[in-house]
This record gives C-alpha cells, sequence and structure tokens, in this order.
C-alpha cells in the first residue's frame, strides 16, 4: 500500500494518474508499494519472470543486454515519468526478461502488481495510451540503436557520443564500450587516435574534449558508398 505522499509522487511523476476516479484510486494504494533502491542495484535480470510493473519516481534506470563472452550494450535507459519497454512486452505477453535492469543512481519507485497494472490498463484510457504512446517511442528508439550499431562506423559513433556527454567526461573506457556495443580494446584505440590528433586529452577515467567541431565533422560524415 502506499502513503498519500507517494501518490502526490506518482502524479507529479506521471500526470496521468491525477485523473484517476476514486475507485481506481483504491485499487492504486491497494496494488502498489514503494521501493527505495541503492545504485548499482538489480531490479531485474535476464530470464527472470517478471513480478511487477515498475513507475519510477526518483533516479535513472539503465536497461542492457549481455553476451555470453561477457560483452555488454545499453539498450535504453529510463527517467522518471518514462516506462520501461521490456517490462510492460513481458507484462502484456507473459514473458520472462530478455536483458537486465540496473539502478545507475538513487532509485525510489512505486511497484504495481501484475494484477493492478492489467486494470488500470484496461479501465483508464489515459493510462492504456500512456502505455502504448511510450511503448512505441522506445520501440523507435530501439530500432534506432539498432541501426546505429549494425550500421554507422564506430568512430563517428564514438564522437557522437563524447559531444553529447559534455566537455570534460568522467568516464571508464569500458563503461564507453558498453555504450556503444562494442569492446574497451578498440575504443581505447580509437580514443588514442583522437588524441594524436588533438582532438582530446585523455587521463584516469577523464577525457577532456579539445577540439568539439572536429569531432562534430566527424560524427556528421557521410558514411563512404558501398
Amino acid at each position: 500500500m502506499i502513503t498519500s505522499a507517494e501518490e502526490r509522487a506518482l502524479a507529479s511523476a506521471f500526470p496521468v494518474f491525477r485523473n484517476l476516479s476514486e475507485s481506481l484510486r483504491r485499487e492504486l494504494r491497494d496494488g502498489a508499494r514503494h521501493v527505495s533502491v541503492p545504485a548499482s542495484a538489480t531490479l531485474f535480470q535476464d530470464g527472470a519472470p517478471c513480478q511487477a510493473y515498475p513507475l519510477l519516481l526518483r533516479g535513472s534506470v539503465r536497461v542492457s543486454k549481455a553476451s555470453a563472452a561477457g560483452r555488454e550494450m545499453v539498450l535504453y535507459r529510463i527517467a522518471p515519468g518514462q516506462l520501461c519497454l521490456l517490462t510492460t512486452s513481458c507484462l502484456l505477453g507473459q514473458a520472462c526478461y530478455p536483458a537486465r535492469g540496473m539502478a545507475e543512481t538513487a532509485c525510489d519507485l512505486l511497484l504495481l502488481e501484475p494484477a493492478c497494472f492489467h486494470r488500470l490498463l484496461s479501465a483508464h484510457d489515459d493510462f492504456r495510451r500512456l502505455v502504448f504512446s511510450l511503448f512505441s517511442a522506445r520501440v523507435t528508439e530501439l530500432m534506432q540503436r539498432v541501426e546505429e550499431v549494425a550500421f554507422a562506423p564506430l568512430d563517428r559513433r564514438l564522437a557522437a557520443l563524447l559531444l553529447r556527454s559534455g566537455s570534460e567526461l568522467t568516464l571508464s573506457h569500458q563503461m564507453l564500450a558498453d555504450e556503444l556495443g562494442s569492446v574497451r580494446v578498440v575504443v581505447s584505440r580509437l580514443l588514442r587516435e583522437f588524441e594524436e590528433r588533438g582532438w582530446v586529452k585523455l587521463g584516469r577515467q577523464r577525457i577532456c574534449i579539445l577540439q568539439p567541431s572536429a569531432l562534430r565533422a566527424l560524427a556528421k560524415q557521410d558514411s563512404p558508398p558501398v
């Protein structure tokens, strides 16, 4: 059961919940529970059944897929007010998770029991529209991610990632490799090439952008014809 304060936090992160009928509001209070988790906590595992529907109130969650060899690729992130594509898919299809969800920062969540999720989905039009619109947006985002990994050269994707991350990054080469769906040794080689060209300066888990215009030109460069 959730408290009135937690219900207000939910309505702040997900405005759609402000318009629930009193009966649905009671059901939400009875069918949800508040959970706080520290950074690096695992929220769901690859192959595990889906036991609750998470509504993120605070923090950031990273969803990633790991290979048998230990390589990992970030699929997407969840921020407050956003829904998890894989959890939605698992509950609708009664399937197990195909990837892992981990708290990147300390997180506050409300966990809906599956029965409560399905009742809200069938009885509340605004909630149903929210779920399916965000589901569609996530699928589009994931397809763009697949296209980048499959077809865009790694140096271009690395340049774009560096530009998105600010002028000074406190990320390890392994973290960058996970973001790009690559391996650390390849990312390290490309970063050393960027440093030799004077585009970046490398330190211990630190990368300073020296020539953003050069990185921007590389990131926008067209692929050569096949």
